[in-house]
């Protein structure tokens, strides 16, 4: 892992690059943001307006200075196409935990670029920020989001019954958690610092 010259955590991984985000990526964001799939099973609104991009996307910007959070862009090493973000969501320093959330545009669906995005970001977590547990959501039915999780190294917990209020229903969060004495160790190095 490599840090910017703001100390923003740059990581690379094997196809992908994960960077800071910058206002400029609103367009391909909120055309991502645009396919159904992408937000079913999310509480992100559908078709969420352009305001509501710069907006989420203003927050991702900022919350690694405020000490809130942390995004990254997920981009093809190659191409340096969007292919989707992550994003520590909160960052708890005093109990050291933080939830991690994600979407990925659907042109590359079940190619495993996503459960490589999160290895690399787990890995930042336990070995950058020094975080001892990190969680995540997924809604029933997201069976992609499950297996994502499970194979970047996350047992599911349980479900928090009508855990949250969002797109004019109560939904079931199913939980899943990564501790860093749990966390896999690969072989291959997950992140390996970026050259900018």
């Amino acid at each position: 892992m490599r840090h910017s010259k703001s100390g923003f955590p740059l990581l690379l991984t094997e196809r992908l690059q994960l960077r800071e985000p910058l206002l400029s990526d609103c367009g391909d964001f909120h055309e991502m943001l645009q396919f159904p799939e992408v937000t079913r099973f999310s509480d992100w609104p559908d078709a969420p307006t352009i305001a509501q991009t710069e907006r989420s996307l203003k927050w991702m910007c900022t919350a690694f200075a405020k000490g809130k959070g942390c995004a990254w862009v997920i981009e093809d090493r190659i191409s340096g196409r969007l292919l989707g973000t992550i994003r520590f969501n909160r960052i708890d320093n005093h109990s050291r935990w933080a939830e991690v959330g994600y979407e990925t545009h659907p042109s590359v669906w079940g190619r495993g670029f996503m459960t490589e995005a999160v290895k690399a970001a787990i890995r930042c977590g336990f070995d950058g920020f020094s975080l001892n547990r990190i969680e995540a959501w997924t809604l029933p039915g997201n069976v992609a989001s499950d297996r994502v999780l499970e194979k970047a190294g996350f047992r599911y917990e349980g479900t928090l019954y009508q855990k949250a209020w969002f797109k004019n229903a109560f939904h079931d969060f199913r939980m899943f958690g990564c501790l860093a004495s749990e966390a896999p160790i690969s072989t291959q190095n997950p992140y390996r610092p970026s050259k900018n």
